[in-house]
């Protein structure tokens, strides 16, 4: 099989013939099915990858590829490819295939990407575990008894398993960051607006973005220059201009200044082991003549209530359209349309969804609106605020990406107060609207990853992923 170092690399050996892209796809099938256990993929698109594969093979022979030329991805199941099956990993949608392409598909594809098969996640985005797909939990290949983080854990584990070269996910509170750390690879947050959400199935729409999760920040950058960018399907996406994120990805001696939140490192709930790493991380920038200082940030506490009243309250109203009317599953013991549309909901969906729709109605409802609804957007608003003001004064926001490493499946599913707590470190770019990434920091003695976040001003992605590839680089 070939051994994949960063995608550059790969073109150039595509180039000299040392390898085609229909062998980088046999070569995924195969190991794919080898680690069918993992749970990883739900699905693999053989016929169309293979097909993608050989038309592109013939385009660098020819010398007319894209950017992507043979780069293998893999999408989270709730990413539209048409003509293959999407399901957000919910039985509600068991069986349905897409009639359109997402924005980002069809770029990936305009630029000779082949996209080899949909992957696990937590049921409708909704998650931190992995846990929560109506299809069964997948494995962190890193130690299987742990969980790959969520809800886009089915692709960060496709990354760090090496069952493709990179991967799409959906990030709405760190479900691309989060699941980065526990994994072990690159994981970026765009700003909301920087990328397209047309054709992503809907959770919390004033939070999700879709991100990569990759090897290295040097991949993510290059994905990220693809897929950004203005949309006419998308009237919430940016019409600002989209640098050249891969071609100049150095801060040029560039002395930065960095603060990090002493109210992250501070709290009971982190790891010793990974505060102590992220202190030396510290060190190691002072060392280098960068300027790290801690500030406070006494919002921390409010983050994560803030976070999920907002996208419940989103959630009940996007997936109020999954009734089993105009598609996906139907209830067979319905006996009039008030209980087709009782029994189809609650069958259909699982119960992380179900309480979040719940939690959501109450929000909204008569009576409680502007007691939390009301009160989570103002919230929602200091937060911002609070966040810029700190961006204006430093360069980056550092941070943990999570409180510990990865769990073993089954501890923390029992009491969702604690699973919602894993959130607490990437809520706040979200909230925000900032783009945030996930780096791989180092080990804990247990031999599990442990991921460093950093986070930048809107739109400062290029400044982000420059910054990230030198400490990917110092570490």
């Amino acid at each position: 099989m070939y051994t994949f170092s960063n995608i550059a690399h790969l073109q150039n050996d595509l180039r000299a013939g040392n390898v085609t892209c229909q062998n980088l796809v046999q070569d995924f099938l195969v190991r794919i099915k080898e680690k069918k256990h993992l749970n990883i993929y739900l699905e693999t698109f053989d016929n169309s990858a293979l097909a993608q594969a050989k038309k592109v093979d013939e385009k660098i022979k020819a010398g007319t590829q894209g950017a992507l030329a043979g780069v293998v991805l893999a999408l989270k199941d709730n990413i539209c490819y048409k003509g293959h099956r999407v399901s957000a990993s919910s039985k509600i949608l068991e069986h349905f295939t897409s009639l359109y392409s997402a924005t980002v598909v069809e770029r990936l594809l305009a630029q000779d990407a082949i996209i080899i098969g949909r992957t696990n996640c937590d049921e409708f985005a909704m998650g931190s575990s992995n846990e929560n797909s109506a299809y069964g939990p997948v494995l962190n290949p890193v130690n299987e008894k742990t969980v790959p983080g969520g809800s886009s854990g089915g692709s960060a584990a496709a990354v760090a398993a090496h069952l493709c070269h990179a991967a799409l996910g959906s990030d709405t509170g760190g479900s691309i960051r989060q699941p980065a750390s526990f994994c072990g690879v690159v994981g970026l947050k765009p700003t909301y607006g920087r990328v397209s959400r047309w054709g992503l199935l809907a959770y919390a729409s004033s939070f999700d973005q879709i991100g990569p999760l990759t090897h290295s920040v040097e991949d993510a950058a290059l994905i990220m220059e693809i897929i950004s960018g203005k949309d006419e399907h998308d009237s919430t996406s940016s019409s600002k201009k989209v640098d050249a994120y891969s071609s100049d990805i150095n801060i040029q001696n560039k002395k930065l200044k960095i603060a990090y939140i002493k109210d992250c490192l501070d709290n009971p709930s982190l790891d010793a082991e990974i505060k102590t790493g992220i202190e030396h991380i510290i060190h190691k920038l002072q060392q280098q003549g960068h300027v790290v200082e801690g500030v406070d940030f006494k919002e921390l506490d409010y983050l994560v209530p803030t976070y999920y009243v907002l996208t419940t309250a989103e959630a009940s109203s996007n997936l109020s359209r999954y009734g089993g009317v105009p598609y996906g599953y139907r209830s067979a013991q319905a006996s009039d349309l008030e209980s087709m549309y009782k029994k189809t909901r609650s069958e259909g969906f699982g119960k992380e969804v179900q309480r979040r729709i719940m939690l959501g109605t109450f929000v909204l409802s008569a009576g409680y609106y502007d007691a939390y609804y009301g009160k989570a957007q103002q919230v929602r608003r200091v937060v911002r605020d609070k966040t810029n003001a700190i961006l204006k004064n430093y360069d980056l926001i550092l941070t943990p990406a999570t409180p510990a490493t990865a769990f073993e499946h089954g501890t923390k599913g029992a009491d969702p107060i604690k699973m919602y707590l894993e959130d607490i470190y990437t809520v706040q770019a979200n909230i925000a609207g900032i783009p945030a990434i996930s780096i791989p920091a180092g080990l804990t003695k247990n031999k599990m990853p442990f991921g460093l976040q950093l986070m930048a001003q809107p739109f400062a992605e290029h400044f982000l992923l420059a910054a990230s590839k030198y400490v990917e680089t110092l570490l």
